[in-house]
């Protein structure tokens, strides 16, 4: 198997290749402004490498910030209609009301709210008005939005008015894209809508960055099918990862635990991702990031869906450092440092900076920054540990001393005794873990919903069942799917022995998927 990994940075764009189980070729490349641009520059290196001759490529995975850059930095969003099926209660809090005002305005393009959805036992809170859901879609075609997220009350519990309004809003806006939120979410309502309205915004940047991706592999004259990773350490073959863009928004950091994983050969353990804006501290359990189970806010927006527990703080190799009083980040050069840092002729010190003057980092001119003595440099490493140790205790969920993996272009920011930290593990590759990551990863599938009426083993079977068939909908092969994680919670308030089921299930991509699609 030759795979090609690639993850873009916010300073760098790394690319591996993963042939037998080893890593065959590494190259870095600055990130673009446009981000495919790296793409092809880091894919023209490993070419350059040798790495890419003989043999085929079989597949490439790509790791990508632009659908989380576009939320948070506010540019190429759509227009969204939200309807949500929840009247008459529903009205109090309607879409968007928990939003930031300046995304919600970029983002709210009309809401239409309509009788509809469940109790919280699953039986019908209101019959759906497939008059108002039609009239509703009517009006949307009128505006011009295509770009629709579909939400109702209880919708985990059952989807089936979310489910017969999109084929509604299908037959009457048939060029709309739709969004259902029993499809991303958890229970929760405007968390979960949340989830879908983000996921609506992103669609049409989504179609286009994957084909900007896919015409970058082949102007690279390689023949592959994509896979693009996401949040839980695993991919989904490009189109389906088109239809569901929020699942890629922490895939940078969840590539790196994979990876981390992979090269160390641990699968439990802390992992520390020092890139060149940030350092991300997420655990390893059974070698994929554990999971959050609250809510999480993406761009100031309250979600609860599929996303990594992880600790993100402003410490990186591009970190602006402040000498006096003493401040590492969170401003960061970013992928400017190679002309902005100090040591590289720029004005501005960072810890690259730091660490060149130091004599770790064997890149830039020494000279440059010959000012900055031991005792200066020992006291920015000094901040530096502190902040990693703080974040360490912070994501820990046991007392003990546990190993730290740390990975990342600036894991140099790392010392090697660390308060908390067992021991910390440095790797072969480490700096690329992030690529390694997206190039071994499997595709994942994931149940999580409220069963009725059946026994313990019964309800996780059916949760495992449905996993899979999600698994085989993004591209695994269904003979290699296995279980790696299970959770049962009773629901006391809910007749007839109800259970919340969540699984999740990986397998080995199947071949030819992505060709065929």
């Amino acid at each position: 198997m030759r795979r090609i990994g690639i993850d873009v940075g916010g300073t760098n764009t790394d690319a591996v290749l993963i042939e037998d189980g080893k890593v065959a070729g590494a190259v870095k490349a600055p990130t673009s402004e446009d981000v495919t641009g790296g793409i092809l520059e880091a894919l023209a290196k490993l070419g350059a490498s040798g790495a890419l001759k003989a043999k085929g490529i079989d597949a490439v995975m790509i790791g990508t910030t632009h659908f989380i850059n576009a939320v948070v930095q506010r540019r190429h969003l759509s227009k969204v209609a939200a309807l949500r099926l929840g009247l008459p209660s529903g009205a109090t809090l309607p879409p968007f009301c928990d939003w930031p005002k300046d995304l919600a305005e970029l983002v709210r393009g009309a809401v239409y709210m309509v009788e509809g959805g469940h109790e919280y036992d699953g039986r019908p809170f209101m019959p759906l008005d497939r008059e108002a859901v039609a009239k509703a879609a009517r009006e949307m075609k009128a505006k011009g939005l295509t770009a629709v997220a579909i939400s109702s009350v209880f919708s985990p519990l059952d989807p089936s008015h979310e489910k017969e309004a999109a084929e509604i809003v299908a037959r009457e806006n048939p060029g709309a894209v739709i969004t259902c939120s029993s499809d991303l979410g958890r229970i929760g309502l405007l968390e979960r809508e949340n989830a879908g309205l983000l996921n609506a915004a992103l669609t049409d940047l989504a179609r286009d960055t994957i084909a900007a991706f896919e015409k970058a592999i082949a102007d690279s004259g390689i023949a592959a099918p994509l896979f693009i990773t996401q949040n839980d350490g695993t991919v989904a073959e490009a189109h389906q990862a088109m239809r569901l863009p929020v699942y890629s928004f922490a895939s940078g950091a969840t590539n790196s635990m994979r990876g981390a994983a992979y090269l160390s050969g641990l699968d439990d353990a802390m992992v520390a991702d020092v890139g060149g804006t940030t350092t991300d501290i997420g655990q390893l359990k059974n070698g994929f990031p554990r999971e959050a189970n609250s809510v999480v806010q993406v761009g100031g927006v309250r979600t609860l869906f599929r996303m990594p527990d992880l600790l993100s703080f402003g410490l990186g190799g591009g970190s602006h450092v402040s000498l006096d009083p003493l401040s590492i980040g969170p401003l960061s050069v970013g992928y400017r440092l190679l002309k902005d840092g100090i040591a590289f002729g720029g004005g501005q010190l960072t810890t690259s900076d730091v660490a060149i003057a130091a004599g770790l980092l064997p890149i830039g001119d020494r000279a440059r920054v010959a000012h900055l003595d031991t005792a200066t440099t020992a006291r920015v490493f000094a901040e530096a540990k502190r902040m990693v140790e703080e974040a360490l205790d912070r994501m820990k969920t046991e007392s003990g001393d546990v190993p730290l993996i740390a990975v990342g272009g600036g894991a140099f920011l790392i010392p090697d005794a660390i308060e908390g930290a067992s021991r910390v593990i440095r790797v072969e590759h480490g700096d690329c873990a992030n690529a390694v990551g997206a190039a071994i990863a499997q595709v994942s599938g994931e149940c999580d919903q409220i069963f009725r009426e059946l026994s313990r083993n019964d309800a996780i079977a059916a949760a495992q069942r449905i996993a899979a068939d999600n698994a085989v909908a993004a591209g695994a092969d269904r003979a290699t799917i296995s279980t790696i994680e299970t959770e049962d919670m009773p629901i006391a308030y809910l007749p007839g022995n109800s259970l919340r089921v969540r699984v999740r299930v990986v397998g080995s991509v199947a071949a030819g998927t992505a060709a065929a699609a």
